[in-house]
């Protein structure tokens, strides 16, 4: 089976690619490699760096799944430059639609997230709520949704609202939540919390990998579902880390009012369950950082990383 990944060397990708290769899959991923390329050298591997922009490079002749994950990944990295990030974030997932239809491509699975619902509150939020989101990059991810199912006629279409994603990955992230506030731990000997009320879901980075397994095996589940298992505040991921690491935690004004609790019960009944938490996050990072594998690195944090490179047309 040839599978094509788009934004394969990103956070979840590097994480994704090793366990579609370990199913004997052909794996061909897009990235344009802005910060990095951590996947591993494999004889069934194809790693283009590439932009998902350039349509008329893309070939898609003989696939026959495409995971969608590419975009500017986050709110403030979306509203640093709105223009490119609706081009990366939605121009190209309609002409990467269209162009999958016209190759033949069967099955398209599209990595959405969970706060395009935006703030609720509601205590459950489900699928079928109402989509109101406050950032350039939660308004992409909604309009991508909605380009993607007009095409669900032509192929199965599969849309994953994931929670915030936490844990290990080898192309790591410290500029979301579980993951910055136990490296705070870590380097600084102290939590600084914005707010804290918020609420937030969360899922591991091994088990949303393994829902687009999921769902890759499982190609008659379409539509949209929402991936996230622990709905938890800021102020209790913060309390959290204190059992492992015993530091002071801070409490100060946010800015960033989100808040929303989602409700996953759609994709646990087509079978999947998960297998880690938060907890496991936390742990694992701070292994990680004590057996000297994860260090404080500016390319770990997006906003930081594009301000200092892309936007400044410097080669990553």
């Amino acid at each position: 089976m040839n599978i094509f990944v788009t934004g394969g060397c990103g956070y979840k990708g590097t994480v994704l690619v090793p366990k579609l290769l370990k199913r004997g899959y052909k794996v061909e991923v897009l990235d344009t490699q802005w910060f990095g390329n951590f996947l591993p050298h494999h004889p069934n591997l194809v790693v283009n760096k590439g932009d998902v922009r350039d349509i008329d490079n893309i070939n898609l002749h003989g696939f026959d799944k495409i995971i969608h994950l590419s975009s500017v990944a986050n709110d403030p990295c979306g509203d640093l430059d709105p223009k490119l990030t609706w081009e990366i974030s939605a121009l190209a997932t309609m002409q990467l639609a269209d162009k999958a239809v016209r190759e033949g491509v069967r099955q398209f699975i599209f990595a959405s997230s969970g706060s395009v619902y935006g703030i609720k509150d509601e205590d459950q939020v489900t699928e079928n709520l109402e989509l109101k989101p406050i950032s350039e990059y939660n308004k992409t991810k909604m309009v991508s949704e909605r380009v993607l199912l007009s095409y669900q006629d032509y192929m199965k279409v599969q849309i994953i609202r994931p929670a915030t994603v936490c844990g290990i990955s080898p192309r790591m992230r410290l500029d979301v939540a579980v993951n910055l506030l136990t490296m705070q731990a870590l380097e600084k000997g102290k939590i600084t919390v914005f707010g804290g009320d918020q609420a937030r879901p969360n899922i591991h980075i091994d088990d949303i990998t393994d829902v687009y397994l999921h769902f890759m095996d499982h190609p008659t589940h379409t539509g949209v579902f929402n991936a996230g298992f622990e709905n938890i505040t800021i102020i209790d991921i913060a309390n959290l880390i204190t059992k492992y690491i015993p530091v002071e935690i801070i409490v100060t004004e946010s800015n960033d009012p989100r808040s929303y609790r989602i409700n996953s019960d759609k994709l646990l009944a087509t079978g999947f369950k998960p297998k880690k938490t938060v907890e496991h996050a936390v742990q694992e990072i701070i292994e990680s950082y004590r057996n000297g594998v994860l260090k404080d690195e500016d390319h770990f944090y997006n906003l930081k990383w594009m301000e200092k490179t892309i936007l400044k047309g410097e080669t990553v």
